[in-house]
């Protein structure tokens, strides 16, 4: 794993890092950020699975989702705790949209992330209905990292920044909540 510290904000090197592996890993949605063809942004969050390299979203085609992320495929992802202090990891890089016929395998993955009981009754269901899907692939080219005890935004003060708290970082379990 690679030392929280070292890497600066924008380093691909802070995915490899014991917090952003569990941000990927964590049954948390993901908040994608695009812009709309009229150029006003747009937010929504979305299941999301990170396989090593990507970061791959699902939706349902045609969806005015994809066309938007063709015609403007520069997006931003946060991936965020809703804990004190939070726990954030940003991403940006193109969107890539491809149409996969039948569940998309990391659709499915995304969803037993969260380990309901129901998902595998939901993916049945949805693969009998055999949906055309759409593969929403982000290769990042940027990454931001913050836990707000060792890493701050770029631009925060530096009374925020004063003497680090002691305290552990929360387990997995406390970082989902």
């Amino acid at each position: 794993m690679i030392d929280l510290l070292e890497p600066p904000q924008g380093d691909l090197r802070l995915l490899d890092t014991e917090l952003a592996q569990r941000l990927l890993a964590a049954d948390l949605p993901a908040r994608l950020a695009f812009t709309a063809p009229d150029g006003t942004p747009r937010v929504i969050p979305v299941n999301f699975w990170w396989n090593g390299s990507e970061i791959v979203m699902a939706g349902f085609a045609p969806s005015k989702r994809s066309r938007m992320l063709r015609a403007r495929p520069e997006v931003a992802i946060t991936i965020d705790t809703n804990s004190t202090p939070p726990e954030v990891l940003l991403i940006r890089g193109p969107a890539q949209v491809s149409e996969v016929h039948g569940l998309l395998p990391e659709y499915a993955a995304a969803l037993r992330k969260g380990g309901s009981e129901r998902v595998e009754q939901d993916l049945a269901l949805l693969s009998a209905r055999a949906p055309r899907m759409e593969r929403i692939a982000v290769r990042p080219t940027w990454a931001g990292l913050m836990d707000f005890r060792t890493r701050y935004p770029e631009a925060a003060p530096e009374w925020m920044k004063g003497p680090a708290d002691p305290a552990p970082h929360p387990t997995h379990e406390e970082t989902i909540r």
